[in-house]
């Protein structure tokens, strides 16, 4: 993947100086040799994902453009954990794209593959079932409710300041109306929640296919 007005040398000493002047702890270890250890693995990850997104040159990553290094910081930081489980470097990582993006999205959360984050501030993910094509935009949460997570189905697309809480499944296809909050409920899946009377949900069938306007593939 080409790396664009960068080298790959040059992305490590770039995170790494990120890393130190936010975070200037001085704590031991040697965060540039872990983020150099763990890059290609990280940009192998970003690759698949930049590669689906419609609105991304293919094969190509502009640290520049903000939602594609919001995404790099989860690749990098997510590797990172699973590879050595270094608390340390992935929770510098984790606060970083929170300073820089205003997102929200511990290192240990398992996202897919492929997703989008159109707008990532105020965005908040709990340790919930991700699944591919979700996309997410500005104050769009996952979280849980006395411990319990929801499940994302694949396609799944949470649309500015909704909320998707506790114990519920969002089926294949659903798409998450602005300001529409699912709270320990499912839905039918291939359909569009809308807010209703007293709580309850309207599902209406969608009216276009969002997700080929946003994936290469969907």
């Amino acid at each position: 993947m080409k790396l664009r007005n960068m080298t790959r040398i040059e992305l490590i000493h770039y995170t790494a100086a990120q890393l130190t002047h936010f975070f200037p702890d001085k704590k031991p270890g040697n965060i540039r040799s872990d983020i150099e250890k763990h890059m290609d693995q990280a940009l192998d990850r970003l690759k698949k994902n930049i590669n689906a997104v419609l609105a991304w040159p293919g094969n190509e990553f502009n640290y520049m453009q903000s939602s594609q290094y919001c995404h790099y910081l989860y690749f990098l930081a997510n590797t990172i954990w699973q590879e050595t489980e270094d608390v340390h470097v992935c929770t510098k990582l984790f606060l970083l794209n929170k300073v820089l993006n205003g997102i929200d999205c511990f290192y240990e959360i398992k996202l897919p593959d492929i997703f989008y984050f159109g707008h990532s501030v105020g965005i908040v993910l709990a340790k919930a079932t991700y699944s591919d094509y979700m996309v997410m935009y500005q104050n769009a949460t996952v979280g849980k409710n006395h411990g319990v997570a929801p499940i994302l189905e694949e396609g799944v697309v949470l649309y500015p300041n909704t909320a998707i809480i506790g114990r519920s499944r969002i089926r294949k296809g659903t798409i998450v109306s602005q300001g529409t909050s699912v709270i320990n409920q499912d839905t039918p899946g291939e359909c569009v929640v809308y807010p209703g009377i007293a709580g309850k949900l309207v599902f209406k069938p969608p009216n276009r296919a969002v997700l080929k306007d946003i994936f290469r593939d969907a």
